[in-house]
């Protein structure tokens, strides 16, 4: 039964407080580390730290140990929770009353974080955030639900977790074409032959590979021109027989079978904004900066066919007043529509001809961030007087008319973080001022359907990006997760009090909450789950410093990992991208740089980006 969104729906918010577990253990330096970040946007000077090591992020006194990003004595973290407007940042946003600094000095899953909004503002020469942890050049995820989730408690009609400082568990816790260049044909990549690409890769990649061990089918070494600081790598989706990624001011397609370039399509700016899913016919929209200066936004939408790379509708975003800042936006697609969310505001548009479809509502509570694929789940913020704590809401959309199908809201404090899942709903949730941090799974018709509660202590990761995805109006983008209709997978932490790092996977049952089992990765072996296959989940066994990746699937009851596609060992050092996604199509693994930089021009075109391993 449906909702209307002026009805009150059953509350619950709740979170688990982040417990600081000091500093960990330093890995090596991670393979090809970018040279320097994206440049920060116009905001007070900030004096970097010193370089320090700790899974490839810089760290200032202050900074909670674990999320790896500096943050000086009693300021705010630079980037996305300071100096920001709107629900996911500093200052009050409009009318509507968004708190300042909602994640600012958090040590939750999100807090002191690029992802949100601005890359973080770093030292040159330092490493980029990012990664999904794993194997000893890795960086390491970014979110880590602290020390022990304990009981649920309902309380004042709200559901909420929290841990005691001691962590014991028994605590209460579209229009004309754009005119835009047609696609370009550009050189050909390493076949993995011993070949080479004409970049002196002259190794025979599959020389010292070992029986039963998969092939490197091939790889391609960066060819684009790219800015001082590097460029973030927007996707990949398979669509078809063709790859694609965007980075800078191109995107381009490429075989599956032998990684040659299909198609390139150049952009007139910057790529700012992309979907994490394309329409079932292969089409995406993405965000493209309105301008090359330093005061250009992300303010134009290009729809792009993935299959052919031609360009089609391409119009500007449209503003919804004044305190419309067209930045950090996020793209969300379900259906033949497009949502874009940032601060306060939002549009959406037909993906096939650039229609507007709708827009913010006039009075309310008011979308702000989008989750799409099967659903069009948004994240609202609702009017508050300035100074109140935030109110915000899940919805499910139309995707034609914008109308709510249902409102869950949450009690009123907590803020919509990410949407882990859109089928089954599965949510995560903060509190910033009790510094909590809960995740929830809803029914079909947006009541509660329970509450996720780690009850044997693990600590839970996910891993939602680092400097190369923006993150300011977009629920979705997280990795590291699986879901079935009655299970939901995630991830521990790496535990690294052992001779090299692993960890697990655990499921829990989304009808109670409560954990179902936990899998165990191999000895000094860590994994990531990928999505589900054939009622297994997949899991990336990601590479250490002597033993290649593989794809593995984990049965719907537990177990050891069974591996599918092992990669082989002697090309791990090439494998251990410093952050990297990772997909597994039609019996190939592809692994993906998420960030492509260096400190010269030289290094640069030496960098690899992308490789695939098949049988």
């Amino acid at each position: 039964m449906t909702q209307p969104p002026s009805q009150q729906p059953p509350q619950g918010g709740f979170g688990a407080p982040q417990e600081p577990q000091g500093t960990p253990p330093q890995p090596p330096q991670p393979h090809s580390p970018p040279a320097a970040p994206p440049q920060m946007p116009p905001a007070p000077p900030q004096t970097p730290p010193p370089a320090q090591p700790g899974y490839g992020y810089p760290q200032a006194p202050g900074a909670q140990p674990g999320h790896g990003y500096p943050q000086a004595p009693g300021q705010a973290a630079p980037g996305p929770y300071a100096q920001q407007p709107g629900p996911y940042g500093g200052a009050p946003s409009g009318p509507y009353g968004a708190p300042a600094g909602p994640y600012a000095q958090q040590p939750g899953p999100y807090g002191q974080q690029p992802g949100y909004g601005y890359p973080q503002q770093q030292y040159p020469g330092a490493p980029v955030p990012g990664g999904s942890g794993g194997g000893p050049f890795k960086g390491k995820p970014a979110v880590i639900i602290g020390a022990a989730l304990a009981a649920l408690l309902v309380v004042g009609g709200g559901i909420y977790l929290a841990t005691s400082g001691g962590g014991d568990e028994k605590d209460p816790v579209a229009k004309s074409s754009s005119g835009a260049p047609d696609p370009s044909v550009s050189p050909t990549v390493d076949q993995g032959d011993g070949k080479g690409d004409g970049r002196e890769v002259n190794d025979d990649l599959n020389a010292g590979r070992k029986a039963g061990e998969a092939k490197v089918l091939w790889l391609t070494a960066n060819d684009i021109d790219l800015p001082r600081n590097g460029a973030d790598v927007y996707g990949p989706w398979i669509v078809g027989d063709t790859i694609v990624k965007g980075m800078y001011r191109s995107v381009v397609g490429y075989s599956v079978a032998d990684g040659k370039e299909k198609w390139k399509l150049p952009l007139p700016a910057d790529m700012c904004a992309a979907p994490g899913t394309a329409t079932a016919d292969g089409k995406i929209v993405i965000g493209v900066k309105n301008g090359t200066t330093d005061k250009a936004t992300c303010a134009d939408l290009q729809m792009i066919d993935l299959n052919t790379g031609k360009a089609g509708w391409k119009k500007a975003v449209k503003k919804n007043g004044n305190f419309d800042l067209l930045s950090d936006i996020g793209i969300a697609i379900s259906g033949d529509t497009v949502a874009v969310g940032r601060t306060s505001n939002s549009n959406a548009y037909r993906v096939s001809d650039g229609k507007e479809l709708f827009g913010n509502p006039s009075a309310g509570c008011q979308p702000f961030a989008f989750a799409g694929g099967p659903k069009l789940i948004a994240a609202t913020s609702c009017r508050t007087e300035y100074g109140d704590p935030p109110k915000q809401q899940v919805q499910e959309l139309d995707p034609t008319t914008g109308k709510a199908k249902w409102t869950y809201e949450p009690k009123v404090g907590w803020e919509v973080d990410k949407v882990y899942s859109v089928s089954p709903l599965v949510v995560s949730l903060t509190q910033r001022e009790e510094k909590k941090w809960g995740i929830l799974a809803l029914k079909e018709d947006g009541t509660l359907r329970s509450q996720l509660i780690s009850d044997k202590g693990d600590k839970l990761s996910v891993d939602c990006g680092g400097g190369f995805v923006v993150f300011g109006g977009q629920l979705e983008g997280c990795s590291g997760l699986a879901a079935d209709a009655n299970t939901f997978y995630m991830m521990t932490e790496d535990d690294t009090s052992g001779s090299a790092r692993t960890n697990a996977v655990i499921a829990f049952d989304l009808n109670t909450g409560k954990t179902k089992w936990k899998a165990a990765a191999p000895a000094e072996r860590t994994m990531k789950p990928l999505r589900m296959e054939g009622g297994n989940v997949l899991v990336y066994l990601e590479p250490s410093y002597d033993k290649g990746g593989a794809i593995a699937t984990i049965a719907p009851t537990g177990g050891a990992p069974k591996v599918l596609l092992q990669h082989p060992d002697s090309t791990t050092g090439i494998e251990n991208f410093f952050s990297s996604e990772t997909l597994y199509a039609g019996g190939r693994s592809f692994i993906v740089s998420n960030r492509v930089s260096a400190s010269n021009d030289e290094e640069e075109q030496e960098q690899t980006t992308m490789m695939a391993f098949g049988k």
